[in-house]
């Protein structure tokens, strides 16, 4: 068999193979959290949220409404350096992310078995 045919029957089994994944996670909620940072935020997002007094005096006071508040655990990136994390819970993450209109803001979320715990917001000094 010549090399042409080689690639040709190759390219036509990975492009079959991709409509048939296609066809059958279509509609499904599927990701490719791989990495450290997704799979932090991700545990982090499936977790009810809960906000400390402290963070809701934060909150109002840098200017950072909920819509915002959503976007740290999409968007954020994880501090692993600046974290506590153990092996046992309950965990601190720092997440660290830059507002367009605003400045750079650290939060600081704890973790426990059941929930995600809003710690603290601080400015991130430059």
């Amino acid at each position: 068999m010549s090399l042409i045919k080689r690639i040709f029957y190759y390219l036509g089994g990975v492009g079959l193979g991709l409509i048939l994944l296609m066809f059958f996670l279509s509609g499904k909620k599927t990701s490719c959290d791989y990495g450290p940072n997704s799979r932090t935020l991700k545990f982090l997002k499936n977790k009810p949220l809960s906000l400390s007094s402290d963070s809701k005096k934060d909150l109002i006071q840098y200017n950072i409404d909920s819509t915002r508040l959503a976007r740290v655990l999409l968007e954020g990136d994880v501090n692993f350096s600046d974290s506590e994390i153990s092996s046992e819970l309950p965990n601190i993450y720092a997440i660290s992310i830059d507002f367009d209109d605003l400045d750079e803001f650290v939060f600081r979320y704890k973790v426990k078995k059941d929930s995600t715990h809003l710690i603290s917001v601080e400015p991130l000094d430059p």
